[in-house]
Order: C-alpha cells, then sequence, then structure tokens
C-alpha cells in the first residue's frame, strides 16, 4: 500500500498568490509579479538597513542599487521555484527567505569588494588587539605558537589561505568561493580537511583541541 502523502491547505492569501503568478492571464501574472517585487525591495533594505553599520563608507552609497539587483534575481528564483512552494509557511514568508538571502550575500561581497583575501602572517600579530572566535579557546601562547607552527607545516598553501581567511579573518565564504573561483561546497571541505590536520598536529604535540 501506497504512504499516504501530508496535504497542506493553502491559506487564502498565498493560494491567491500562487493561482496569480502560475496563471495564464499574463496582466494578473505581471501585476502579482510587480507586488512581489515591490514587497521583496522593502525586504531588502529592510536587512540592508540592520546591515548598514557593518558597510564601509564606500558601500553605503551602493546600497540601493544593491538591494534592487539582490530582489531582481529573488523574484526570478521565487518564479523558477513555484513549484516547490508546499505551504508549510505563508507564500510572503517563503518568498522573503529568498530575498533575505540574496541581499544579504551581495552585501558581503560589496562589504569585501576592495578588501584582499590573501595570507597575511601579520594576524598573529594582531591577536591580542581582537581574538577571533576560532581562538577564543587557547589558553596561553604557547598554544598559539603549536597552532601557528601547525598551520604552516602541516597545511597546503589553499588550506592554509582558506583556513585564515575562514576562522580567523572573518571573510565570508560566498566572498572567498567567488574570490578563488571556486564553489561553497569546495571552500567547506577544504576547511574541514585544514581543521582535521591542525587538530591532529596539535595533539601529536601535547595540546587540546582548539579548532573546532
Amino acid at each position: 500500500m501506497l504512504p499516504l502523502m501530508n496535504t497542506v491547505t493553502l491559506d487564502r492569501e498565498s493560494a491567491e498568490w500562487l493561482g496569480d503568478l502560475q496563471g495564464k492571464d499574463g496582466g494578473a501574472r505581471e501585476q502579482a509579479i510587480a507586488r512581489l517585487h515591490a514587497l521583496l525591495l522593502r525586504v531588502a533594505r529592510a536587512v540592508a538597513s540592520r546591515r548598514r553599520q557593518t558597510l564601509p563608507d564606500r558601500a553605503i552609497e551602493d546600497v540601493d542599487d544593491l538591494c534592487v539587483q539582490a530582489v531582481n534575481d529573488a523574484v526570478m528564483a521565487v518564479l523558477a521555484k513555484l513549484d516547490t512552494y508546499r505551504g508549510a509557511a505563508r507564500f510572503t514568508t517563503w518568498a522573503c527567505k529568498f530575498a533575505i538571502v540574496e541581499t544579504s550575500s551581495r552585501l558581503r561581497r560589496h562589504a569585501w569588494r576592495q578588501r584582499k583575501v590573501e595570507v597575511d602572517d601579520t594576524i598573529w600579530d594582531r591577536l591580542s588587539d581582537s581574538t577571533p572566535p576560532i581562538l577564543q579557546r587557547l589558553e596561553n601562547d604557547q598554544l598559539v605558537v603549536a597552532l601557528r607552527r601547525a598551520i604552516d607545516n602541516h597545511l597546503t598553501e589553499r588550506q592554509r589561505l582558506i583556513f585564515q581567511s575562514v576562522a580567523m579573518d572573518d571573510v565570508p565564504i560566498d566572498v572567498l568561493a567567488e574570490r578563488l573561483e571556486t564553489s561553497r561546497g569546495a571552500i567547506y571541505k577544504a576547511l574541514h580537511d585544514a581543521r582535521a590536520k591542525l587538530r591532529r598536529a596539535l595533539i601529536e604535540a601535547g595540546h587540546g583541541e582548539p579548532v573546532s
């Protein structure tokens, strides 16, 4: 016997959105797309407003253009994935997630647009001023030295760049993937391998496991 599939009854507003966007009435569909764009643009601008203080001064003047670009892509993504909407949340809630993700990604990339992503040995001199989250559990200078030695001796140049960028310089994954012309998955894989190597090296050196 085939298992019964759970069905979700859409609320009236969500059903209307879906009907208009998937309908054959060109005029109604265009109006629905325009309303969707306006809704997502409000969401994108709200996201940008919350992140404004994290952006460099040079990026602030471009924020609204970035929001419009993000929403253009978000609307296209929503339309392409209408068939995947199952009604677990209101349609507007589901659609807004596309705008939030796209806007956040664009703002992160824009904030790093003129910043270099490279291996920087001077970061070790800056640890005492602002300890990154990945190093908050380091107990003493000796362990910092051991970690630095493990990075230099056990990581490939690419792993070293990725580990330092993500774990120590707080470079966003999507920014790093774009700069290195690779995928987010490849960055995560390299980061996982680097952490595994460092964990083994630190244990062999008689230290704990500061790299999670």
